[in-house]
């Protein structure tokens, strides 16, 4: 009997370039938003978790985050856990070398949508949401 192991779907694999640790800040000083996250594949490559390390507005907020493809949805999206209680789900994409992600469904008024530089090290963008949203700049540490 021939049976095919299961691979991970092309999408999630598409995050293979956010692996590493990032330094996360507001470069316009705007917002008190600054910390840093660690992404690493789950054992099978079928899951990337982020572990966050954030300050928000004077909040100190760990997380966790498990991303993958659901394939009811036909993408990316993502659970995330806060050390504040908050429970969150959002939709994830990168498109060429654009970094998307949603509050909730895709297509949401809350999102972050960032762009990678050339070597895959910087992330320009920031979120934005109904009434507000920050700059925001992830340097890759290592």
């Amino acid at each position: 009997m021939n049976e095919t192991m299961p691979t991970p779907h092309p999408l999630i694999q598409q995050f293979e370039r956010l692996v590493g640790t990032w330094n996360l800040h507001d470069p316009t000083g705007s917002s008190e938003t600054d910390g840093q996250v660690r992404f690493e594949w789950l054992d099978g490559g079928f899951f990337l978790i982020q572990h966050a390390d954030l300050n928000h507005n004077g909040n100190v907020i760990k997380g966790l985050e498990i991303i993958g493809y659901a394939e009811d949805k036909q993408h990316c999206i993502s659970h995330s856990y806060g050390s504040d209680g908050a429970l969150i789900e959002y939709a994830w994409e990168i498109d060429g070398d654009t970094l998307r992600i949603w509050c909730g469904e895709r297509g949401s008024a809350a999102k972050f949508e960032g762009v990678f530089s050339a070597d895959d090290n910087v992330v320009t963008g920031g979120w934005e949401w109904p009434g507000g949203g920050y700059a925001s700049t992830m340097t890759r540490v290592q």
